[in-house]
């Protein structure tokens, strides 16, 4: 079974509510996944992103590129929540998402990877590189990132927060 990063959207109300009832803030999370169709593919305004197997080398890479608010692992743990998969949950305050949002603007999904090798990543014990051959592309971390930066630029023009897991 693979380990896949996920993140939910939610209105500063449904933040605090969230992070107040960590079991509300499940059911937000189970009532959109029932709604989201399933295939992977992002959905335009939606509530829930998944960055797949990616989670661990979109963290490494924004990292090197020095963006300083971790939108893969989320910055606060939920007080009294629940593991969620691969730990509890974590949330990103919509401040600090906006501030995430500017710092990825900057960032292209060529740029992110610009001077990596897959062999790095594996060296450093990334997943998935790790977990592969050396000669793995970084196509599929472009996408990714993409992918969770529309994500990121949509939830920062809400000015919404996040809640993020891995699962």
């Amino acid at each position: 079974m693979s380990m896949i990063g996920e993140h939910a959207r939610l209105a500063p109300a449904e933040l605090s509510r969230a992070i107040q009832d960590p079991d509300w803030g499940w059911d937000f999370v189970e009532e959109h996944l029932a709604a989201d169709p399933g295939d992977g593919t992002p959905v335009p305004g939606g509530r829930l992103h998944s960055t797949g197997k990616m989670w661990h080398a979109l963290e490494y890479l924004l990292k090197r590129r020095g963006v300083e608010v971790n939108v893969v692992h989320g910055e606060e743990e939920m007080p009294g929540a629940d593991d969620w998969g691969y730990g509890p949950p974590r949330t990103i305050t919509p401040e600090r998402v906006q501030l995430a949002a500017e710092a990825m603007a900057a960032i292209t999904p060529e740029g992110l990877v610009e001077g990596v090798t897959p062999a790095e990543l594996a060296s450093a014990g990334i997943y998935p590189y790790a977990d592969s051959a050396p000669e793995g592309r970084l196509d599929d971390a472009a996408v990714a990132y993409q992918d969770l930066n529309a994500f990121i630029q949509t939830t920062a023009r809400l000015r919404h927060g996040l809640i993020a897991w891995i699962a």
